[in-house]
């Protein structure tokens, strides 16, 4: 077997005398070098996830765990005195995502190829992220993220596509990474389109940056902000960019395959991750009539047969709705085929409610994945009943054979395996090691579910996993943690809907409840990490009232003893693999109908993490399979939620006048304390939202959610009956693998091996 140490060796250097740098940049190639090696996974249909975000996070180790050497690589750099957490902690962690969306989106790339299904991920180079978040006089600031080395596992290729806009044309240029399914012969790859002549000059202060300039300017950022016409403009741009090259790069395999075009979907099928890639509707349409010469009805009906939308929001406002005359200004060549595609649903159906162009002339994207589809998935068992029983009814009414469901999964191999590999390897002691491929084996876990021993060892992981956090976040973040506390974590995109502002309601209740002297059982450190948009002003003005009181508390000896409060900055992936292991307690706490899925609450409960939420998302399926006594509920369910909204029944000053610990908690936002630490503008402005409008509701669930974290804290402490619980959580989380999910896709919408 050809090693690591001989692949050093024959490059003439000593593993032992070599920087963890040196090393880093050999493990590099040497992976690269492997997969390279691997032919690609074939079928007649291949799959192409388009997707805005693909957030991977680092990949040596993954590639590692993939390739079946991690624990070998691992060991040979042991003997040699090297530390592999060491050397995975000079990678730069890649920042072409900011969350769930993404990181799911890679999650199904990674079990495509494990799968051996020929799908491959579409989307976009982004050179400088979303933004690196720093904090400064407790508010968020954003920097550009730069994160491509010379030396990377991008893949150059020589292929390259004229992008056509109305004033100009953009050639792109594609870079590939390899992905490497788990212990398998066959890879796919992950395709990311750039630009020639990028412009790192254009950025000015923070990640603010000419937007005029859009032949220099389109991959530099993800998701511009778009609370400007400018802004809207470049996100257009850097749509069609994607779906164009993605287009193309569609047509021409087929073509190179064997396709004539008339039998294209024998040949492939696109896959719409969000309404972010929507225009690949119509390019596909101008490709095969402009370029290939194809009548129009025709193209329409071959890409009808090709396409699949995944519906990932329930929020309105998430739906794209792009206003024509913005599409005439990018694209002029689309708007003349949406503008078809709309007459053809007009003359099928009189319902405004369906139409492609409403009366404003905004051009709503998901109606046109709908109409032009052949299938439509929510993301959880509650998400795509809502879809269709409310948010997209008239559609389900119309199409309703189209819609299904396809909850979402995580990657066992970094989440486990990678991420708490002291519970992998218990794990694989209690069970053998088959849940690796088949995540349904990890049930064989429920018999020992009141073993003491596997108590007492669940119990030291999580210490050990604790002091393992402390470590990092003392190195990394400042941050000094107590390993002896309990760990409760909220992480998630900063959004009203998620009600970061909730927990932090509950922080300043039980600051107050210290200073009255009614003191905890066990010290309790309630940890948060996200992103704010920076044109979302609440959301950050939320970040900035836990910063505040993270000074606040953090700071009082009187209440640090029983109480610590931390805001992690620039929470990513690698920030994630280390907090989630530790934590005791899931927040899962968004307005019931709200969220979509979550997959933050799937990897907590793989890690051995109990549940606190609400009956959203998958936290619905998580308690159908755990049983409600493993599991802490709370909250007014999504019907009760759903009707307010249409009665505009709720009122959250009622709610903050006729409880005085809720009135105590939300005029805490505006105290003198706070406001010394804080920036009165900002707290003021939050304070006022929540007792004027609180659109997500944070009141309506609040007394509820201070009583049911109680009873979590008052669990913790026999830790035998908590154990069982733990187990329990673990021995379900089988059915939310992405392997699962992928399978369930291949076999109901795609069909390349089913």
């Amino acid at each position: 077997m050809f090693t690591f140490t001989n692949y050093v060796e024959s490059k003439n250097k000593n593993l032992k005398e070599l920087s963890n740098e040196e090393i880093y940049y050999l493990l590099l190639e040497f992976v690269k070098e492997a997969a390279a090696s691997k032919p690609k996974n074939d079928s007649k249909r291949k799959v192409y996830y388009i997707s805005a975000e693909f957030l991977i996070g680092k990949l040596l180790s993954n590639n590692l765990i993939n390739l079946g050497i991690y624990k070998d690589v691992k060991a040979e750099l042991a003997a040699a005195g090297k530390s592999i957490s060491e050397i995975e902690d000079i990678e730069p962690e890649p920042s072409l995502g900011n969350g769930g969306l993404g990181r799911l989106a890679v999650c199904f790339i990674d079990s495509m190829s494990t799968l051996g299904i020929n799908g491959e991920g579409v989307g976009l180079k982004y050179h400088c992220g979303l933004f690196k978040q720093v904090f400064k006089d407790n508010k968020q600031y954003a920097e550009p993220d730069y994160w491509i080395e010379d030396q990377s596992w991008l893949v150059p290729t020589d292929i390259s596509y004229d992008v056509p806009f109305k004033n100009f044309t953009l050639k792109s240029r594609l870079d590939r990474l390899d992905v490497l399914g788990y212990k398998k012969e066959t890879k796919n790859y992950l395709n990311l389109f750039d630009i020639n002549g990028l412009d790192y000059g254009l950025i000015e202060k923070g990640i603010t940056f000419d937007q005029d300039e859009i032949q220099k300017n389109l991959t530099l950022f993800l998701y511009p902000d778009d609370s400007t016409r400018k802004g809207e403009l470049l996100r257009i741009y850097q749509q069609y960019f994607m779906v164009s090259n993605a287009a193309q790069l569609l047509i021409d395999e087929a073509i190179e395959r064997g396709s004539n075009l008339h039998d294209l979907p024998d040949y492939a099928f696109v896959q719409i991750n969000d309404t972010h890639p929507s225009m690949v509707i119509p390019e596909l349409i101008r490709l095969l009539t402009e370029k290939h010469g194809f009548e129009f009805d025709e193209a329409v009906a071959i890409v009808s047969k090709m396409v699949g939308y995944t519906n990932h929001t329930i929020l309105a406002e998430a739906l794209e709705k792009w206003p024509l005359d913005y599409l005439e200004e990018v694209v002029p060549h689309l708007v003349v085929i949406i503008k078809k595609l709309d007459a053809i649903v007009r003359g099928k159906f009189d319902d405004p409610r369906v139409q492609i162009i409403d009366e404003h002339n905004r051009v709503h994207m998901a109606r046109m994945d709908i109409h032009f589809s052949t299938s439509v998935n929510g993301v959880a068992k509650l998400h795509t009943e809502i879809l269709k029983t409310s948010e997209l009814k008239p559609f389900y009414d119309l199409y309703p054979e189209r819609f299904n469901n396809k909850t979402n999964g995580i990657s066992f191999r970094r989440w486990l395996e990678f991420a708490n590999q002291e519970l992998a390897d218990y794990i694989k002691e209690l069970i053998g090691d088959d849940y690796l491929t088949d995540a349904t084996q990890l049930e064989k876990l429920a018999a020992f579910a009141d073993d003491p021993a596997v108590h007492k060892r669940l119990s030291q992981i999580k210490y050990d996993n604790k002091l393992a956090l402390k470590r990092y976040l003392k190195a990394n973040k400042g941050i000094d943690l107590d390993e002896n506390s309990i760990i409760d974590t909220q992480i998630k995109r900063f959004h009203e809907y998620k009600r970061q502002q909730m927990n932090a309601l509950y922080v300043i209740h039980k600051y107050l409840e210290i200073k009255k002297g009614n003191l905890p059982k066990r010290k309790i450190t309630i940890i948060f990490g996200g992103k704010a948009a920076p044109a979302y002003v609440i959301a950050q003005d939320i970040i900035h009232l836990i910063l505040s009181l993270s000074e606040l508390i953090n700071n009082d000896p009187e209440v640090s003893k029983y109480l610590n409060v931390h805001l992690v900055d620039n929470y990513n992936v690698t920030v994630a693999e280390h907090l989630i292991p530790a934590t005791d307690i899931s927040e899962q706490i968004s307005l019931a109908s709200k969220e979509a899925s979550g997959t933050g609450n799937m990897k907590f409960m793989l890690n051995g993490a109990l549940t606190l939420g609400t009956m959203d998302g998958a936290n619905v399926e998580i308690a159908e399979l755990v049983g409600p006594e493993n599991i802490f509920i709370f909250g007014k369910d999504s019907d009760t939620i759903i009707d307010l909204y249409k009665k505009e029944g709720y009122v959250s000053r009622d709610y903050y006048e006729n409880d005085a610990n809720i009135k105590a908690a939300v005029d805490f936002i505006v105290s003198e304390d706070l406001v010394k630490v804080g920036d009165k503008e900002r707290l003021e402005r939050l304070y006022k939202e929540l007792i004027s409008k609180d659109w997500f509701m944070t009141l309506i669930d609040l007394a509820e959610y201070i009583e049911k974290k109680e009873e979590v804290y008052a669990a913790y402490e026999d830790q035998d009956a908590w154990n069982k619980k733990v187990v329990y959580n673990i021995a379900k989380a089988g059915f939310f693998s992405s392997d699962r999910t992928i399978e369930q896709y291949d076999k109901d919408i795609w069909h390349t091996k089913y």
